[in-house]
């Protein structure tokens, strides 16, 4: 069993996978951890399903040489139909460093929850030497991907 993109520390057969082969996601922190789980996997089908209906995009598109390495949710609440998550994902894309933060909106339609949109702020990592790699790995950025 392998874990989860999300980082719950859960299987991902207990956790998104459901959700992928068409489970609604009981909350909206779920659902964005859902999303990212397929930003990771690139399933570009659930994150256009997920997405609100006025708001989704006609097509999606991955960028090239993108590996997701983190997320890290903030905090997370829901209100009767409307909820809001706020996140921070690490990610390396052709070879530069960066996370993504976003405060994220969703409603509850039918039973089900919806990706509306989000505020967005995208900035560079700049690891010091002696700070944790941002891989994951659990060694050094020194010894690890500064390599």
């Amino acid at each position: 069993m392998s874990q989860c993109p999300c980082q719950s520390g859960l299987a991902y057969s207990e956790c998104c996978e459901p959700f992928h082969q068409g489970d609604a996601a009981p909350t909206p922190e779920a659902l964005m951890r859902s999303r990212y789980s397929a930003f990771v996997t690139e399933n570009s089908d659930y994150l256009l399903e997920t997405w609100h209906k006025e708001y989704r995009p006609q097509t999606l598109e991955f960028a090239p040489h993108t590996q997701w390495y983190g997320l890290q949710v903030l905090s997370a609440s829901d209100e009767e139909e409307t909820g809001r998550v706020h996140f921070i994902a690490t990610f390396r894309e052709e070879g530069e460093w960066l996370q993504l933060e976003e405060k994220s909106r969703f409603e509850q339609v039918d039973g089900r929850w919806y990706y509306l949109a989000g505020e967005t702020d995208f900035r560079a990592l700049s690891p010091g030497r002696n700070d944790p790699c941002p891989c994951g790995s659990g060694r050094k950025w020194k010894k690890c991907c500064s390599l």
